[in-house]
């Protein structure tokens, strides 16, 4: 997965965008789907990553001093959709926390929607491809 971060009204140190890999890359067990989904291998091109992630923190706003105006947002782009979340909190760290919990809840239920369609999908095909009772098989 690629991790772009892009800061705004603020310095970026080398903690912060530590901080800022560990949380995005503790999402990469949810999108291990779309290392195996043979679904999506038309969707991308060669020597490009499935996944990237934009991050984008910052301050609204440089005069304030209380209240949430630190700002966190992520867009994780996948082939064919793309995932988006927004937070905003008082301490930097907390809104990317949150904007992490919030994509990974985001996630889990798409990754659940794949999965239910797949079983659909098999059900109704195990369904078309019944044979009649009627049907005898001999042994020779």
């Amino acid at each position: 997965m690629k991790i772009i971060i892009k800061t705004t009204n603020l310095k970026l140190n080398q903690a912060l965008k530590n901080f800022i890999e560990e949380k995005i890359n503790s999402l990469e067990k949810f999108v291990e789907i779309f290392k195996t989904e043979k679904y999506f291998d038309s969707f991308y091109e060669k020597g490009k990553p499935r996944v990237e992630a934009w991050v984008e923190i910052g301050k609204e706003t440089m005069h304030h001093k209380k209240g949430p105006y630190f700002l966190a947002e992520c867009q994780m782009r996948f082939p064919k959709r793309s995932l988006r979340s927004t937070a905003r909190a008082e301490d930097l760290k907390l809104a990317i926390t949150e904007v992490k919990d919030e994509l990974q809840g985001q996630l889990k239920q798409f990754k659940e929607k794949i999965t239910a369609q797949t079983k659909r999908r098999a059900r109704v095909l195990k369904k078309e491809l019944k044979l009649s009772p009627q049907a005898r098989f001999y042994r020779k």
